[in-house]
Formats: C-alpha cells, structure tokens, sequence
C-alpha cells in the first residue's frame, strides 16, 4: 500500500512518502503543499493522510482536488484539523481556515447545492469531532458523534458552549 503523508514534519507515518516544505523535517520530498500539482502521478496512492495541513494551505477547494487527483479510486484520505471553537485555531498565525465539521461537504453528495465549485468527489466514511475534556467526559462528544443530524445540531446552536476540539474526516475517492 502506498501512503502519501502530506505535511508530515518531524512525525512521518511509517512507510509513507512524507512530503513537506521544511528541510529540517522528515519529509522524503521537499515540497510547498501550496504549489500544485505536487511531483508526483494520478492515481499514485492508495492512501493519504494530511495531520494539521489543511487550516494552514491557501487554497483549500484546489488543495483536496489534489489530494483527490493523487490518491486511486477507492483509496482513503484522512484529514485532520482544529474544529473552528477551539482555541488552537486561532492561536496560531498560520491557520489561514478554521473549518466545522462540515467544510469538505463540497465534495461529496450532500453538497448543499454547491456541488459545482469541484468536480473532485468523496464519500464520507466517517467525520469524528472530538470535544474538550470536559465536555468528552460528560458524554457530549458521543452524542455529537452519534448522528449526522445531531451534529449539526450542535454546530448550529451549541457548538459555542459545547466547544469542539478536532475533526478527524475519513474520506473515500470516487
């Protein structure tokens, strides 16, 4: 199996190609994630993840389309991210986008209707928000988790008291 780690900085996943821009990173090619297309094929990875990148990328719409073009249909892209309410959005200079759980639903079926800003297409697997401590402990992040209804339940209307921490997106490319 062949895995892409986009961004992978000094914690590349084992076997994977790591790829960043810092040289004193443990990337096996040095690249800006910001200058597409990256140096490598269509369809060139069954798997890609992208830890922390994608908040800090400047474009995200053109971004995921190359991560789509890179990875095989039916292979798997995992994305993680800071949920918009946490703190460590917006602490860091860096973060150019702080996304909800919701973000990436232009590329899938349930698109709201803007479907047509990309023709790079997934299937959501599963989209995880991780809580605060607290809130984990008090079983909210299970029934954040437990539906897709009521997730957006809680973005629309609670998701500033009932802080997010994460958002872990598995995605399959179709």
């Amino acid at each position: 199996m062949r895995i892409l780690d986009v961004g992978c900085g000094i914690n590349k996943l084992p076997g994977a190609v790591g790829i960043d821009r810092n040289p004193a990173s443990r990337a096996d090619v040095l690249v800006d994630v910001d200058r597409l297309p990256y140096p490598f094929r269509n369809a060139s990875f069954d798997k890609l993840q992208a830890i922390h990148v994608i908040e800090h990328v400047s474009d995200v719409i053109r971004t995921v389309e190359e991560w789509r073009r890179l990875v095989r249909v039916g292979g798997e892209v995992f994305i993680v991210t800071p949920h918009y309410t946490d703190f460590s959005s917006f602490c860091d200079p860096t973060h150019r986008w702080h996304l909800n759980s919701f973000s990436l639903r232009y590329f899938g079926e349930d698109n709201a209707g803007y479907g047509y800003y990309s023709t790079a297409r997934f299937q959501e697997i599963s989209c995880r928000v991780k809580l605060l401590s607290l809130w984990r402990y008090m079983g909210f992040e299970w029934a954040v988790n437990s539906s897709r209804r009521f997730r957006r339940f809680w973005e629309h209307y609670l998701c500033y008291v009932v802080r997010g921490k994460v958002i872990e997106w598995r995605l399959r490319a179709i």
